[in-house]
């Protein structure tokens, strides 16, 4: 290794540490790589996750490098009190989870805002979007004895929010029934009533009837992914749901549209919206965590809110 690479690591762990200096319980992203100046480890992102360290490598890197890298990992892992080190290798199709320390554990808790959400490290995805949190936050300010419609809910974290802050109903809505068994578990590890929970397992674009049938909503949360093979694609199937808004919506409607492409900007969904939604206008931008820095704000995750007030 070089030594400019070896520099590029004695900063890197000063970042990690930085960021690690108020441990808590709290879900924290402690380097975020991928999309910003970090241009060495671009591949590399790192979450503190309550006692477990989790790295996770997007791309395969020279297998030196990765060895300095799982050092400096295990070096904050043996001196900040976590009982877990998982890396993660993204680019592999199995077996991408390792514990390099401790146990891969076979259930495992995430807390944001003194909510509890599982989360499994034998999946890619473990079950909860930090970068999402100031998203989830916009929504308990807004939502008490609101109806509110979680569209792609995956595993329900808006929903237990929502649900805390005291919203009246959330209707989640996802194509996968193991994410929603994920969710409703979620409501039941924070003792929220899932009596006003509604749990869809339905492709939303195939079933608009049924979830009008809960409506009209007061808040619509729209968090697709921005592409998923046979069932959706932000360039052309986000547009269907703006055009089903106005069935949806209550007179006086807020929603959540968010969209985490690099490829599109925020006037992608802007466009949509002007075009076949206008009677919703466009408020602001909720602001991105700081822990998820990047060089182009258009490239990371877009959160954009916009109001009818009939």
């Amino acid at each position: 290794m070089n030594e400019e690479m070896n520099i590029n690591i004695e900063k890197l762990k000063q970042i990690i540490l930085d960021n690690l200096e108020n441990k808590n319980e709290e879900f924290k992203r402690v380097f975020h790589g991928r999309g910003n100046s970090y241009s060495d480890f671009n591949y590399l992102v790192i979450d503190s996750i309550n006692d477990i360290l989790l790295a996770t490598f997007f791309a395969q890197i020279e297998e030196n490098i990765e060895k300095d890298l799982i050092k400096l990992l295990d070096e904050i892992y043996a001196t900040k009190g976590f009982k877990s080190l998982i890396i993660q290798r993204r680019y592999l199709k199995e077996n991408m989870n390792e514990a390099f320390r401790g146990k891969l554990p076979q259930s495992a808790i995430a807390i944001e805002n003194a909510l509890k959400y599982n989360i499994n490290f034998f999946n890619q995805n473990i079950g909860i979007f930090p970068d999402m949190k100031k998203g989830r936050e916009f929504i308990q300010d807004i939502c008490k004895d609101k109806n509110v419609l979680n569209l792609f809910s995956y595993t329900c974290a808006f929903s237990v929010a929502a649900i805390k802050a005291g919203a009246f109903k959330v209707v989640n809505v996802d194509m996968s029934k193991s994410a929603l068994t994920i969710g409703r578990e979620n409501h039941r590890i924070n003792n929220l009533d899932t009596k006003k929970v509604k749990f869809m397992p339905y492709d939303i674009l195939k079933s608009w009837s049924r979830i009008k049938k809960e409506g009209p909503y007061d808040i619509i949360i729209i968090d697709p992914p921005s592409f998923q093979k046979g069932s959706f694609a932000a360039t052309k199937d986000y547009e269907k749901i703006i055009k089903r808004l106005d069935e949806l919506a209550a007179n006086k409607c807020i929603v959540l549209s968010c969209l985490n492409a690099p490829e599109l900007d925020s006037d992608f969904i802007k466009n949509i919206f002007s075009e076949f939604a206008s009677d919703f206008e466009f408020e602001k931008r909720l602001e991105n965590l700081d822990t998820f820095p990047a060089i182009e704000s258009e490239k990371a995750l877009k959160n954009l809110i916009f109001k009818r007030d009939k």
